[in-house]
């Protein structure tokens, strides 16, 4: 079989993978769409490659507005690779303990509030961390996982707990241990991963389980679209209407931080 044949062909058992937690999703998918309605957000994270899931929830073509993408550049600022704001140093803070505290002292949280953290190891210190304090507020986690790869990896964590033991329920991407899912004869170590494309496919089903709960709701949602579908003017009114109304529930995020605070 082909290379690329190999990695389809694991990417079908991915699919199978989410298709048996759809129960799992549409639970989510109730958490996320109740804080819409209530005129919150969910608050979306993730470090390194995982970044990625946050991005292809909110905004893209296709998405809406109701989730908030806590996005670290620190933690997630690939291109460079190495020399300043290098791979290397991204990789030393999202284990450094008491940055996702220092993230979320930006954001005035509510347990009406939900929030998605993805992480394929479920073993780095910072996300582990954003859902320890999430849930100290109480706030719903959802946790996006490689259960295969976390369970097999190492956590950093001083408790020696992983994302998965802070989160109310953890949906799996599939992908395997390592990550990389085709073997080559005459190379020793995998290629190709898998965890983005099971984590997009879980991220895009909850997306649109979570619409069709807010068009049941009579609230249908502000969908960013292509003019190439609906027009130039229809386009444009849908991306001003939608972004006004993300600015609107962010700052809901920021009207009372600090108030009561001791520092």
């Amino acid at each position: 079989m082909e290379s690329s044949a190999t990695y389809l062909a694991c990417c079908s058992k991915l699919i199978k993978t989410v298709e048996a937690q759809i129960p799992a999703i549409q639970q989510a998918a109730d958490w996320f769409a109740q804080t819409i309605l209530s005129g919150r957000m969910v608050h979306l994270f993730g470090s390194g490659h995982s970044r990625i899931l946050v991005e292809e929830m909110w905004p893209r073509y296709g998405s809406f507005p109701g989730f908030n993408p806590i996005v670290e550049l620190s933690l997630s600022f690939h291109n460079l690779v190495v020399g300043a704001n290098g791979q290397r140093q991204a990789m030393f803070l999202e284990n450094v303990s008491g940055l996702a505290e220092r993230i979320l002292r930006n954001f005035d949280l509510s347990p009406v509030d939900c929030a998605l953290v993805a992480s394929s190891s479920g073993c780095n210190v910072v996300p582990i961390e954003m859902a320890e304090s999430f849930r100290k507020q109480n706030v719903k986690v959802v946790a996006i996982i490689s259960r295969a790869h976390s369970e097999a990896s190492q956590s950093r964590h001083t408790s020696g707990k992983k994302l998965q033991d802070f989160a109310d329920l953890v949906l799996d991407t599939g992908a395997p241990i390592g990550d990389a899912m085709v073997k080559l004869p005459g190379l020793d170590t995998p290629v190709a991963p898998g965890s983005t494309v099971g984590g997009c496919l879980l991220i895009n089903s909850l997306k649109a389980e979570v619409a069709a709960r807010l068009v049941a709701a009579g609230n249908p949602p502000r969908v960013l679209t292509a003019g190439a579908l609906v027009g130039t003017k229809r386009a444009t009114e849908l991306f001003e209407r939608a972004y006004d109304e993300h600015a609107h529930r962010l700052s809901k995020l920021y009207a009372q931080v600090g108030c009561g605070s001791p520092e």
